[in-house]
């Protein structure tokens, strides 16, 4: 089977199975063919079940044979970031206290992807419970980029990231709370869309009301990315934020005009520190937008007080989260993850009030300003992919980072505004190596940012440019 399959847009693999032009069993050989070849040398799934992935082909074949109605990602392969819980598969969260973990549930995220038509054959590489940008665990070990063996994929979905960008698998699924979806994207040449708290309602969830952290799609186009977001969204009164916009919405045609659209440029990112090569590349796209027929201007908001309310929410959130891990399993945790929960212990009622006032007073600054702009754009990441045995960058074009997050300002200062965001290839170093840009929208307008994205990637097509290593190793 040749692995042309394999490089196929999801669109357009899903249209040539309900055309019956290949069958779903020939686009699973395909891509479990691809990742026999070329997963040993990335380590992007680290649970796959080949037999039972081929059975679900065969069964998804009789069943458009059938004639019965067939979901949006009908045959199409997936496999599930290591943090959703995926009935009878092993769910390992990266940490070896769940090393054997098997769940008998689906997360409502992984129901609606198998609803839709995608066939689960495996998960995805993870960080230790998804703390920090660069995956790696005690569990299956680091994530390589494809587009460079020695440097990270960045994370926490970089598992997923790096099996888009190797063609190992058409869609992903990612979660995001301080730039999990758009970090490996930007790092691996692919998309990740950050949605709206609520777009895709989580459950199980031990937090229902909180808006730091959320799920979506990965995946190597906007116009993917937009496909499986149509599969994920939708509301469920499970979630209480849930949104109550139809996921089929985001099925529809992402054409749009965009002469005279506001964009606010981000020049000065806050005084964050970037590495140059990073500034040059994502810089250079301003003419892109401006040929689109956009009015760009360098301009940003006032996200005073971002930092300090992002890392008092984590802290709080990891100490709820994984308290009884900390007290049971204290010396099986990395250290970074006993920082944050040791954190979130020392908060007060008082201090986390405060800190929901500063959020809400940011979130009336941005709101007022991107009344006048209809999308704000910036770097995803400050930096290039890294040596893939580093933790994290301990410092940014001289400046040092106090904390292993300290680097990823520029993704999670967004995340504190509840903005949706994507980040789009954009461009290479002269290594060669990927960076993004990232488009963020007005409150709750994720289809407008899925339209900009669209418009931005027919424009460069910086998605096209496949890993070198993958062209140099047969999969035939």
């Amino acid at each position: 089977m040749s692995n042309e399959l394999c490089w196929l847009t999801a669109r357009e693999l899903a249209r040539r199975i309900r055309a019956r032009e290949v069958s779903c069993v020939e686009v699973m050989q395909a891509h479990l063919a691809q990742i026999e070849c070329l997963n040993p040398q990335v380590n992007a799934i680290v649970t796959l079940d080949a037999d039972g992935a081929l059975k679900k082909a065969a069964d998804a074949d009789r069943a458009l044979a059938s004639g019965n109605v067939c979901g949006p990602l009908h045959g199409l392969p997936i496999a599930h970031k290591d943090l959703q819980e995926t009935r009878g598969m092993r769910t390992t969260y990266g940490s070896p206290i769940y090393r054997d973990f098997i769940p008998d549930v689906n997360s409502l995220l992984v129901d609606r992807l198998q609803s839709a038509g995608a066939l689960s054959i495996g998960k995805t590489n993870v960080p230790e419970f998804g703390a920090g940008s660069q995956t790696f665990n005690p569990v299956f070990g680091a994530t390589r980029n494809p587009y460079d063996l020695t440097k990270t994929c960045g994370g926490s979905s970089g598992g997923a990231a790096v099996a888009l960008a190797c063609g190992m698998m058409p869609i992903a699924d990612g979660s995001d709370m301080g730039g999990s979806l758009r970090n490996p994207a930007n790092f691996c040449n692919v998309v990740g869309f950050r949605p709206s708290p609520g777009r895709v309602p989580d459950y199980p969830a031990k937090f229902g009301w909180q808006t730091l952290s959320v799920d979506g799609p990965m995946a190597r186009t906007v116009g993917d990315a937009a496909l499986v977001l149509s599969a994920m969204a939708g509301p469920d009164e499970r979630s209480p934020i849930a949104l109550q916009d139809p996921g089929e919405l985001f099925a529809r045609p992402l054409e749009r005009d965009f002469k005279g659209a506001r964009i606010a440029w981000a020049s000065d990112c806050w005084g964050l520190p970037f590495e140059p090569e990073v500034r040059r590349i994502v810089d250079a796209q301003s003419r892109v937008f401006e040929t689109l027929g956009c009015v760009v201007e360098q301009v940003e908001p006032d996200l005073s007080d971002a930092d300090e309310i992002f890392k008092a929410l984590r802290a709080w959130s990891f100490e709820a989260s994984r308290s009884e891990d900390y007290q049971n399993h204290r010396s099986q945790l990395k250290d970074t993850v006993l920082w944050n929960i040791e954190a979130g212990q020392t908060l007060t009622g008082p201090q986390l009030g405060r800190i929901e006032q500063k959020r809400t007073a940011l979130y009336q600054r941005v709101r007022e300003f991107m009344q006048a702009y209809e999308f704000l754009i910036l770097p995803v990441s400050q930096v290039l992919p890294f040596d893939v045995n580093t933790p994290y960058p301990t410092e940014i074009n001289g400046v040092p980072m106090t904390t292993y997050i300290d680097w990823m300002k520029s993704c999670y200062y967004i995340s504190v505004t509840g903005l949706p965001a994507i980040s789009v290839p954009c461009g290479f170093s002269q290594t060669g190596l990927p960076v993004g840009i990232q488009i963020v929208g007005r409150y709750r307008d994720d289809w407008g940012v899925l339209q900009l994205g669209n418009a931005y990637e027919s424009e460069t097509e910086c998605w096209k440019k496949q890993p070198l290593f993958t062209s140099r190793v047969s999969c035939v």
